[in-house]
Parts: C-alpha cells; sequence; structure tokens
C-alpha cells in the first residue's frame, strides 16, 4: 500500500506533544506499516526507522508505548489495521471486476461472425483532403489489406466520398466517376484521384473535370481558342447570311 489518508487534525491531537525526533520516529513507523502492510517487531521497528543512537532508539520505543500494543512480540495498531483490511478488500474487488472485463471482452471477441467467402468488405472510410496520395501501397496500408486495392475499390471506395465530403450528391458523383473511367480508363482515373488528393482543391469535382473531361468533352478553351471559335462562327454566319447571329456575335 503507498497511499493512505492522513487527517492532521487527528494526528495533532493524538500525538501533537511529542518531541521532534519522536514525531519523525512515529511518522516513519506509520509509513513503514502501510508501505510493508504488516507491523514491527521491536527489532524491526528499529530498522524500519533506521535508529542507531541511544536517544533515536529512546524515541522509538516512546512511540510503541504510546501508540501501539504488543501482542505476540508485534507492535500493531487498530486504525492501521482497519485500514490495511479495507484496502485488501478494495483491492480484491477491482481485481475481480477487472477479470469479469477481460472475459467478457474475450466473449465478445469469439462471439462475432466470421466474414462468409467471398463477402464484400465494408465501405471504406471518406478519403478526407489532408490524408497522403493514394498510391497502392499506401491505400493497403490505411486499409490493413494484404493485397494492393481494385480500381472499382479506389475509384468508387475513396473518390465517391472524396466528391461527396465537398457536397456533390452521392448518384451524381457515381455518375461523373463512371463518365471519365469510360472515356479515359482505370489507370488515368486513379491517377488523377491520387493527385487530386494531393492538390488539395475546395472542389474535386471541377479540378476533375478540367482534369479529365467525362465522356471526351474537351476543356474550357483558352482565350486564342475561343477567339478562333468566336471568328469561325462569325464567318458561319457570313455565309448563311444569318444577321440575327451575327448581330449577336458581334
Amino acid at each position: 500500500m503507498h497511499y493512505y489518508k492522513r487527517n492532521i487534525g487527528d494526528y495533532a491531537k493524538k500525538a501533537g506533544k511529542l518531541s521532534m525526533l519522536q514525531h519523525g520516529a512515529y511518522t516513519l513507523l506509520i509509513d513503514a506499516c502501510y508501505d510493508r502492510e504488516r507491523f514491527p517487531t521491536l527489532e524491526d521497528a528499529m530498522d524500519w526507522t533506521w535508529a542507531e543512537t541511544d536517544i533515536e532508539q529512546q524515541a522509538v520505543q516512546v512511540v510503541l508505548r504510546r501508540f501501539f500494543t504488543l501482542r505476540d512480540g508485534v507492535y500493531v495498531q487498530d486504525r492501521i489495521t482497519e485500514e490495511l483490511a479495507a484496502y485488501k478488500a478494495l483491492s480484491e474487488v477491482n481485481s475481480r471486476i477487472a477479470k469479469d472485463r477481460e472475459a467478457q471482452k474475450k466473449a465478445r471477441k469469439s462471439t462475432k461472425r466470421e466474414p462468409l467467402v467471398n463477402e464484400p468488405a465494408p465501405n471504406h472510410k471518406p478519403l478526407t483532403t489532408n490524408q497522403e496520395p493514394l498510391t497502392n501501397d499506401s491505400v493497403a496500408k490505411a486499409t490493413g489489406a494484404k493485397a494492393p486495392l481494385t480500381p472499382d475499390e479506389i475509384i468508387f471506395g475513396y473518390g465517391v466520398p472524396l466528391l461527396t465530403n465537398a457536397g456533390t450528391p452521392d448518384k451524381q458523383a457515381r455518375s461523373f466517376l463512371g463518365g471519365i473511367r469510360k472515356s479515359h480508363g482505370d489507370d488515368a482515373l486513379v491517377n488523377a484521384l491520387r493527385d487530386c488528393v494531393k492538390a488539395k482543391p475546395l472542389q474535386p469535382l471541377e479540378w476533375l473535370a478540367k482534369a479529365l473531361p467525362p465522356m471526351g468533352a474537351k476543356g474550357k478553351p483558352n482565350k486564342q481558342e475561343a477567339l478562333e471559335q468566336r471568328n469561325k462562327e462569325i464567318a458561319r454566319a457570313w455565309a448563311s447570311k444569318d444577321s440575327e447571329v451575327i448581330n449577336e456575335s458581334i
């Protein structure tokens, strides 16, 4: 027992008239009894308090006579006896509770259903933009899998949550990724998802659409392309003498 309550008021009432040396002897004896969880003989008391000189040994004897009772050669104290008994009883209860809790934990583990053969794995946790880039090694490490994830697991297990976490509806996210996959293939989409996570854009759907336009659509034209497209439209309008289109173009 390495801790006990020490009531200063009670101690002062019972031992307030002791000398400084006697106070030290009494404190050392109390601490030793609680620490060893047993009581001393006279020889033990001298050893536990490191009493060597005659004055020190006399102080220990005064404390033993005044605050302990000699029973079968051992100096005991009722207060310490009661507290040691309560401590041991509490320790036994705590030990029993810990054993019961451990047994219940093992029982719960043993009753968990074993996965069926070819049973699909549970949904993967959403991939946030704070996670490391997608690679076969990092994905396998994160999921605890022994083999690299398939393109389906990466695209729909991580790509869909990447978009839905940014506000895209689930159905739209799946359709969007499916279109990119059809147009550009699995490898291109997986690499784009990896780069998107690394870039951490606020709108990953727009980022992916620009990197891999779905269904083979072209990305947003630059200024030169836009100017050339406008000139072509004006030329076609003149050729067809469509004045309405001309006015709108200008």
